[in-house]
C-alpha cells in the first residue's frame, strides 16, 4: 500500500521542477507559434491539444520521460502544427486535413440529410437560432456547420442575401 501513497521529497521536488519547466515551455512555444496553437478546434488541432497534454502528464508523472525529452516532444509537436498550417494553404493537402463546412438550413429550410451528417439534431439547430436571437425563421439566410463543429447562423432582413463569398467552401 505504501507504493501507492508515499512520496520521497525527491520525487515531488523533480515533479514540481519538471511541472514548472514544461510550463514554461508551452508557455513559450504557444507565444512562438501563436494562439492558433489552441483556437477552435478543427480535426489537426484537436489531435495537437491531445498530444500536448499527453506530453506534458507523461514528463510530470513518468520517470523514464526527462524534462528536456518532454520539452523536444512539445517543440516537435508545436512544429508539426505550424508545418501543417502552412501546408493547409495548398488545396490539395487542406483537403486531407480538414473537412469542408456545410449547409445545415438554406433559407428556412432545414437540409436533414446534412444535419445528420453533421450528427446534429433539430432541437440544437433550433438552440442555435435561438441563440442567434432569429424570431422568425424567415430571417434565417443560412446554418453553415463550421469545420470547428461550431454552427454558424447567417440571418437578416427578408430583402437581405448573403454575399457570395461568405458561402465560396460551404457544400450544399
Amino acid at each position: 500500500m505504501d507504493k501507492y501513497f508515499g512520496i520521497s521529497g525527491g520525487s515531488l521536488l523533480a515533479v514540481f521542477l519538471s511541472a514548472v519547466g514544461i510550463y514554461c515551455a508551452v508557455i513559450l512555444f504557444t507565444r512562438i507559434a501563436g494562439k492558433r496553437s489552441f483556437s477552435k478546434m478543427s480535426s489537426f488541432d484537436f489531435a495537437m491539444t491531445i498530444a500536448i497534454g499527453s506530453i506534458i502528464g507523461s514528463t510530470l508523472l513518468l520517470a523514464s520521460v526527462n524534462l528536456v525529452t518532454g520539452i523536444i516532444g512539445l517543440a516537435s509537436v508545436y512544429l508539426l502544427q505550424q508545418l501543417v498550417a502552412y501546408l493547409r494553404r495548398f488545396d490539395s493537402f487542406g483537403k486531407l486535413v480538414e473537412n469542408k463546412p456545410f449547409l445545415l438550413m438554406k433559407g428556412s429550410r432545414v437540409l436533414e440529410e446534412n444535419l445528420k451528417k453533421a450528427r446534429v439534431t433539430k432541437g440544437d439547430l433550433r438552440a442555435k437560432l435561438r441563440e442567434a436571437n432569429v424570431i422568425q425563421l424567415s430571417q434565417v439566410k443560412a446554418v453553415v456547420f463550421e469545420t470547428t463543429g461550431d454552427i454558424s447562423v447567417l440571418h437578416g432582413q427578408e430583402d437581405q442575401e448573403v454575399e457570395k463569398w461568405l458561402m465560396e467552401d460551404v457544400k450544399q
